[in-house]
């Protein structure tokens, strides 16, 4: 039976209905947001999924390009794998909801969102959001929700809640904010060199809304919500991890604390192979494989909670820094000799390694989604070979992770790029992680940074990234410590990873995981502080010495650019029937052009001289001539009246026998040859725009 639920969010009206559609699905919603309309549907697989020791949650965030009344481009006419922005989506969906289950949960759960209808001026990602905690809460899977989701902007100094389209055109904050009614679950931005209090004010501002939107949903669940099933538990057998912990947690509290990764894991790798060595001696072969998978998960707590209680009760880290201590860092530019720029960038065992590609305007991205955006000029892309991480693993492509990463390093260079008017290029760049140990996103901020600035890209001002963690205590809330500068170990055990790229002056992106239920204000208030002070080691005392500005000059092997402006009514003319005439100047000075519909004209050339020959064949089409001005003209034919003169951009003239001097001329031959250059006088254009010539009018000033 349908279900209607309505409130407001940013003065515009939200809808839930459910119980019409999608009946086979555990929950279902229909989210209304103006005339923006998304369906999210959740599914639960009845028996766990054996042999893993994670939650298998899945989250798609579908976008349908008849929801904004667009055809497919490719050419089968339908949508493919879903675009960066979608699985960005999909993402910002899932980092909210996955600590909110059961912590020993092992069935599949899959969460679709699928966008029906887009209105440009609300959020279709936002309703997906909201919509995915709603189907979950009324759902009989178990889900600790509700959490809600709200975008933030900032424009002419005041937090706007969901701004519009033509709001986020104006706003300096692109800011995505989810949490549950007492705490923050995810934060995503990008940002103009906001300073972290504003930063907090707009977070804080987004939680007021949240908690209304998650009353809402709570009354929803309240009201028709089914009760949560039953499931088998994949807790760990406590008398086999007690046993473990009695004979091994000291030396565990020992291994863990090698500095050196690599070592690290092998002490690891010796103990698991004495722990399953101790139960084959003591139990037999048979009954330790009956236990191997509590085993392993045995010192995967264990583990844990030496490096959890090391780190919050004496304040000591894995690796022996102090709690806001950074990791050794150097970095280098111009490593590479034939790219455009190139920058190596290492924190501890973190390397990341950083190319910079300038091309034509025309060679930016295409995006054919049912975002606003039509193209992206600055392109950035992180890849994370197995290698990295010492594994031997076939590469198949970059995955969600990649994109995200990507994205995040992209949306904190963004700022601070010139404009396409300063620097008319398409910039690419690509970081290639060598070395993970941790924060190779951030590292990809920095390592970035340095390659634009080698690449003569002229940058507003440098950008560093850094993340902070966070291990709280289980018992005691208030009870935390903060870390700066996490490795790969306190990510993987610790609560959070908060990661702020930024300049001197504020936050250009942020992006938050976390493993706990949320974060109060306090804890995000102190991470802002922690990177700001992080950031502003990094740039002054590392990345500023290696490189203080970006060059002075592109390099040689860059495309370099000449810039023009024509009538937009000669564009046709330089074109050409069929491109005839743009094809001719390509073919004749090798260089590429790009011509903007308002007229500018680019001009990529590897030489000057090419260039500037471009430059003068598309003025020279660009331009009227007049009557009673010289030009310099090329003899392309002689007929026996006169000859025709080539002067350049398309146009030719005649010269008339009688007009070539003032002496008698008995043949044009006589005095004129092919291929040779004069100079000629306009006479006259007459009305179809033919062209007289007069050359002895010039004779006669000499």
């Amino acid at each position: 039976m349908l279900k209607t639920f309505e409130t407001d969010l940013a003065g515009r009206k939200l809808i839930i209905e459910t119980g019409k559609l999608a009946g086979l699905a555990n929950g279902s919603v229909l989210v209304r947001y103006g005339e923006t309309v998304v369906i999210v549907n959740v599914t639960a697989s009845k028996e766990p999924r054996e042999g893993i020791d994670f939650f298998p949650l899945s989250v798609d965030y579908e976008e349908k390009l008849y929801s904004v009344g667009k055809i497919p481009g490719s050419y089968i006419k339908r949508e493919g794998k879903p675009t960066d922005k979608a699985i960005l989506t999909s993402r910002a969906i899932d980092r909210p909801l996955r600590p909110l289950f059961p912590k020993d949960f092992r069935n599949d759960v899959c969460v679709v969102a699928t966008v029906l209808s887009v209105e440009a001026d609300n959020s279709p990602e936002i309703a997906a959001m909201i919509g995915a905690s709603a189907a979950l809460s009324i759902s009989d899977i178990p889900f600790g929700g509700p959490t809600a989701a709200v975008n933030v902007g900032y424009i002419e100094d005041e937090i706007v809640i969901n701004p519009t389209l033509e709001e986020r055109e104006k706003s300096k904050l692109t800011l995505t904010v989810a949490g549950t009614k007492e705490k923050i679950a995810m934060i995503e931005a990008g940002a103009d060199e906001i300073p972290e209090e504003i930063m907090l004010a707009a977070i804080k501002a987004a939680h007021m809304e949240i908690k209304r939107i998650c009353d809402f949903i709570s009354n929803m669940k309240q009201e028709i919500g089914k009760p949560k099933f039953e499931y088998k538990s994949f807790e760990i057998d406590n008398n086999i991890y007690e046993e473990i912990k009695e004979k091994y947690i000291d030396r565990m509290y020992i291994d863990v604390q090698a500095v050196d990764k690599e070592v690290r894991d092998s002490n690891m790798d010796k103990l698991a192979k004495d722990v399953e060595q101790y139960f084959i001696e003591k139990y037999g072969q048979e009954e330790t494989d009956l236990k191997k998978q509590n085993i392993v998960d045995s010192l995967y707590k264990l583990e844990k909670k030496c490096v959890r209680k090391m780190i919050l009760e004496e304040h000591k880290r894995p690796d022996g820094r102090k709690l806001d201590e950074i990791r050794p860092l150097s970095c280098e530019v111009g490593i590479l000799p034939r790219v455009h720029g190139s920058a190596l960038f290492t924190r501890g065992q973190t390397q990341v390694l950083s190319i910079a590609t300038l091309g034509m305007v025309s060679e930016e991205q295409s995006l054919d989604g049912i975002d606003e955006e039509q193209s992206k000029r600055y392109m950035h892309h992180y890849n994370f070979p197995s290698y990295s991480v010492g594994e031997a693993r076939p590469s198949r492509g970059p995955g969600r992770r990649e994109v995200g990463h990507g994205a995040l390093a992209e949306k904190a260079l963004v700022p601070v790029l010139p404009s396409e008017e300063e620097f008319p290029y398409a910039i690419r760049v690509v970081s290639e992680v060598l070395s993970s140990n941790g924060s190779t996103s951030q590292a990809s901020i920095c390592g970035s940074t340095l390659a634009l600035m080698d690449a003569g890209v002229p940058i507003k001002t440098p950008v560093a990234g850094i993340s902070t963690g966070l291990i709280t205590d289980e018992n005691d809330e208030n009870k935390y410590v903060m870390l700066t500068d996490i490795q790969g170990l306190e990510d993987f055990f610790g609560d959070m990873d908060f990661k702020v790229g930024g300049t001197q002056k504020g936050i250009t992106a942020i992006q938050v995981d976390i493993k706990i239920d949320g974060l109060t204000y306090d804890i995000i208030k102190e991470a802002f502080e922690k990177t700001k002070i992080a950031r502003k080691y990094i740039l002054e005392e590392v990345m500023l010495k290696q490189i203080q500005a970006p060059r002075d000059n592109i390099s040689k092997y860059a495309p370099h650019i000449i810039k023009t402006v024509i009538n937009i009514d000669k564009i046709k003319d330089v074109i050409g029937p069929g491109g005839k005439m743009i094809n001719k100047i390509i073919s004749q000075t090798g260089v590429k052009v790009d011509i903007e519909e308002d007229g500018r004209v680019f001009i990529y050339s590897k030489e000057d001289e090419a260039g500037k020959k471009a430059l003068k064949m598309i003025e020279d089409i660009g331009k009227d001539l007049e009557i009673g001005e010289i030009y310099e003209g090329t003899v392309i034919k002689i007929m026996n009246f006169g000859a025709f003169i080539d002067l350049g951009g398309a146009k030719e003239g005649l010269l008339h026998i009688s007009k070539i001097s003032n002496k008698r001329v008995e043949k044009v031959e006589d005095v004129l040859k092919l291929g040779q250059t004069i100079k000629v006088k306009v006479q006259d254009i007459d009305e179809q725009g033919k062209i007289s010539l007069n050359m002895k009018d010039l004779e006669e000033k000499e």
